[in-house]
């Protein structure tokens, strides 16, 4: 049986948009059919959203895509102001871009292990596969813990998962940036924290954090204690829709994240504001449309709803990996982003929605 010294030997490694400029690949995928034309189409989607000075960006993230080594794009889209606010699943931000600002990997599994025959074997060693890569239970469970520490530090009340994202911010910063920078290394929440791009998970506890804040809450028994409050989470991307009209929505996979960007356009309305719908959106997913479930609905199902434009909205059927540089590295070597302002939204919130409230 190999150790896991041997399993975990060769870390994932983070596709860098910057150095590989796909703009050839794409104008020729233009003059293509199938999928090709589609993702030409979502590329100049998304530029159009760069170059819309009113256009706020929103990214959504589902699925397991910092792991498969996404990462450093997502991250590269905040320091340069393509996006402006992201909506996730918990494990994107937390299991997998905070897990790795603390110092720990992500590895590539060998083929075999990609058939499952070796799962026990996994299990003894404390390895955890996704497909194709792996991680490290042990480390992962420091992770859970650390989440636990900061809510340990925090004054017991009910936070947005925004604001507590914030937090493991602000503890990166502090504790390991340093370390990241000699090491060439960056993150999704230590860039969001500096840049001010509100982070919203709003199923939060679906992720190593909620071990952490189970773990907190059962320490503290009758006290005071944080819990995480997904309804302010909605009312705080409301009040960011409600401020800057014109949206533009990047989703990649589909499921909570992107239902919960989607439905402000509708909340606004509830709360007796008359937004606009989306202006712009392009989805990347390999659901297929004929199961019925949110992660395949079309973004023209969504304009039944009131809740997307159909004039600049394009479905990509590709797998995240595959589309997502394409797509992203198009809208970063077009320049476009060099004359988008930083909207700052955690410090518009921040603002508007006092902590506590």
């Amino acid at each position: 049986m190999p150790t896991k010294e041997q399993l975990l030997a060769r870390p994932i490694t983070h596709f860098d948009l910057k150095s590989s400029d796909p703009t050839a690949v794409v104008e020729g995928m233009r003059q293509m059919a199938y999928s090709a034309r589609d993702l030409a189409r979502a590329a100049d989607i998304y530029k159009r959203m760069l170059d819309d000075r009113d256009c706020g960006i929103m990214l959504c993230l589902a699925g397991s895509l910092v792991s498969a080594g996404l990462k450093q794009i997502f991250v590269d889209m905040i320091r340069n102001r393509m996006v402006d606010a992201i909506v996730s699943t918990g494990a994107n931000i937390v299991d997998q871009d905070f897990f790795e600002g603390l110092g720990f990997k992500h590895y590539i599994a060998e083929e075999r292990l990609k058939a499952g025959l070796d799962d026990d074997m996994l299990r003894e060693l404390h390895i955890d596969r996704i497909y194709d890569t792996l991680i490290d239970e042990d480390e992962l469970r420091i992770c859970d813990d650390t989440t636990r520490l900061i809510a340990d530090a925090l004054p017991g009340r009910p936070y947005s998962s925004r604001e507590f994202i914030r937090e493991m911010g602000s503890y990166l910063a502090e504790q390991h940036k340093a370390r990241m920078v000699q090491q060439g290394e960056d993150s999704i929440v230590l860039a969001a924290f500096e840049e001010d791009v509100p982070i919203f998970c709003p199923a939060f506890s679906d992720c190593s954090a909620g071990f952490g804040l189970v773990a907190h809450q059962h320490a503290r028994g009758e006290g005071a204690k944080v819990s995480i409050d997904s309804v302010k989470d909605f009312y705080e991307l409301t009040q960011l829709k409600i401020a800057n009209p014109t949206t533009g929505l990047f989703m990649l996979g589909g499921g909570v994240p992107k239902n919960f960007a989607q439905d402000v356009v509708v909340a606004a309305d509830v709360l007796g504001v008359e937004a606009p719908m989306h202006k712009y959106a392009v989805q990347v997913t390999v659901a297929d449309v004929r199961d019925g479930a949110l992660s395949s609905s079309t973004l023209k199902e969504a304009s039944s709803w009131g809740k997307v434009d159909t004039a600049y909205e394009q479905m990509v059927f590709s797998e995240a990996t595959l589309a997502v540089p394409l797509i992203a590295g198009f809208g970063y070597h077009s320049g476009a982003w060099k004359n988008r302002i930083a909207r700052r939204w955690t410090r518009v919130l921040e603002a508007a929605v006092p902590a506590g409230v």
